[in-house]
C-alpha cells in the first residue's frame, strides 16, 4: 500500500447537507414558499472525494438528485450501485444517447442539435424521456440563449418523445459581490422563464443556484439548489459563511527517509532550495502525480508533529522534501498535507491562495493512485 492516503469522513459530509438544508427550511420559513430541494454535485469523482461512497452517503440523506458532468460519470454511479436521479450536465454526443436511456440519466439540453437527437432517441424506444433544459444567461457556454428561445425552444416543447422538467442556468460570477453580471444573468433568467411559459412549457420548476449563489441570495434558490463545494465543506472564496460546515477529506502521508543536508548542499531538481547552514531534511511519498500542484515547492507548507514546516525544493513526480530541522522526526512519522494536525489545520482554500490556484482545481486533481479511506455514515465503498 501506498503511504499517501485520503481520509473521507461521510459523517462531515452529511452533516453539511444538514446544514445546508437547516438554511434552506430557515429561508423558506421566512418567505413562505416551500423550501427548495438540494442537487448534490459530484462530477469530477465527487471533487475528489469519491464519487460511489459520497453519493451512496448523500442519498441516505435524502438529496433530491445527484448531478455529473457527462454520461460516462452517471453510468459510473449506477453501476456503483446508486438508484438516485441523476442529471447530467453536459453536452451530449451521439455515443452517449444509449447511456441515458439504458442507465435512466436525465439529460441536459443545450442545444437545439441535442434536442433532436434525444427526441429521435426517445421515439425509436418508445418513451418519453424526462430532461432539464439549460438556458445562457450570460455565461457563453452550453445553453439555449436566453434571447433566442422564441426560435430554438418550440421545437423542444413540442417534440412528443420529449418532457422537460425544468429549466436551469448557471452564474459566471456568483462568488465576485462587486460584479454586476450576476444579476443582469438573473434578469435574462427571469425572462427567459417568462418566454419559456408563454411558448407553452408546462412546468416553472427552475434551478440556478451554485455554492456561492446560494449563499448570496435567497431569491435564486427556486426550485432546488446546486451545492458542489459546500457539500465537501469548503466555502467558495472570497465568500464567508456561519454555517457549520466542517471539510470532508483529509490527505495523509509518512515520512519515508530523513536526510541531513550540509552547508551549501543543495536539495531536488534544479537546486532551487539552498538553505544558509546545515538542516534536516523528510522525504514524503507525494508529488505532482498524486496532484500535488508543481507550484508549492519552496511556497507550500505540511504539519508534521502538530507543527507546520516548509515543503523545500520543487515538487516532484512522486514526492516532496520538507524541512523539519530541530524536530524529532523519524520514518513513520505522520505528515498532514490537507487536515488537521494537533492545534494546527492546513486547509484547502489556505492552500490554493499560497499558490494562486482555487479549491476546487486542487481538490479534483488528487489522483486515483492516493487511495480514499472512508470512516463515519456508509463507508462499504472503499476505493
Amino acid at each position: 500500500m501506498r503511504h499517501t492516503v485520503a481520509r473521507v469522513d461521510l459523517d462531515a459530509l452529511r452533516g453539511n447537507v444538514r446544514a445546508i438544508r437547516g438554511l434552506l427550511e430557515d429561508g423558506a420559513l421566512a418567505s413562505g414558499h416551500p423550501a427548495p430541494g438540494i442537487i448534490a454535485v459530484v462530477k469530477a469523482n465527487a471533487y475528489g472525494h469519491g464519487a460511489a461512497a459520497v453519493a451512496h452517503a448523500l442519498e441516505a440523506e435524502g438529496v433530491a438528485m445527484l448531478a455529473c458532468a457527462d454520461v460516462d460519470e452517471g453510468v459510473a454511479l449506477r453501476d456503483a450501485g446508486v438508484p438516485a436521479p441523476i442529471l447530467v450536465f453536459g453536452a451530449l454526443g451521439v455515443s452517449d444517447l444509449d447511456g441515458i436511456f439504458s442507465h435512466r440519466l436525465t439529460p441536459t439540453i443545450s442545444s437545439p442539435w441535442a434536442g433532436r437527437a434525444l427526441a429521435d432517441a426517445a421515439a425509436a424506444r418508445d418513451t418519453v424521456l424526462g430532461c432539464h433544459v439549460k438556458i445562457d444567461t450570460g455565461m457563453n457556454r452550453l445553453g439555449l440563449r436566453h434571447d433566442n428561445l422564441r426560435q430554438t425552444l418550440p421545437a423542444i416543447l413540442e417534440a412528443p418523445a420529449l418532457r422537460v422538467d425544468a429549466l436551469y442556468t448557471h452564474f459566471a460570477t456568483a462568488d465576485e459581490p462587486e460584479s454586476e453580471h450576476f444579476a443582469l444573468q438573473q434578469q435574462h433568467f427571469a425572462a427567459a422563464r417568462e418566454t419559456a411559459a408563454a411558448l407553452g412549457l408546462r412546468t416553472t420548476h427552475a434551478h440556478a443556484a451554485n455554492s456561492a449563489a446560494l449563499l448570496r441570495d435567497e431569491r435564486v434558490w427556486f426550485d432546488a439548489v446546486r451545492p458542489g463545494l459546500l457539500l465537501y465543506g469548503v466555502v467558495p472564496p472570497p465568500l464567508m459563511t456561519t454555517l457549520a460546515l466542517e471539510p470532508a477529506l483529509s490527505l495523509h502521508s509518512r515520512v519515508v527517509a530523513v536526510k541531513g543536508v550540509r552547508d551549501g548542499e543543495a536539495v531536488g531538481y534544479g537546486q532551487t532550495y539552498r538553505p544558509d547552514g546545515p538542516r534536516t531534511v523528510a522525504v514524503v511519498p507525494a508529488g505532482y502525480a498524486d496532484g500535488l500542484d508543481w507550484r508549492l515547492g519552496n511556497r507550500g507548507v505540511v504539519l508534521v508533529r502538530g507543527r507546520r514546516v516548509p515543503i523545500v525544493g520543487r515538487v516532484s513526480m512522486d514526492m516532496i522534501s520538507v524541512d523539519v530541522t530541530g524536530l524529532d522526526v523519524s520514518p513513520g512519522d505522520e505528515v498532514v498535507l490537507l487536515g488537521r494536525q494537533g492545534e494546527e489545520r492546513l486547509d484547502v482554500r489556505e492552500v490554493a491562495a499560497t499558490i494562486g490556484a482555487i479549491p476546487w482545481e486542487l481538490l479534483c486533481r488528487l489522483g486515483a493512485r492516493i487511495g480514499r479511506e472512508y470512516g463515519g455514515g456508509n463507508s462499504k465503498c472503499d476505493m
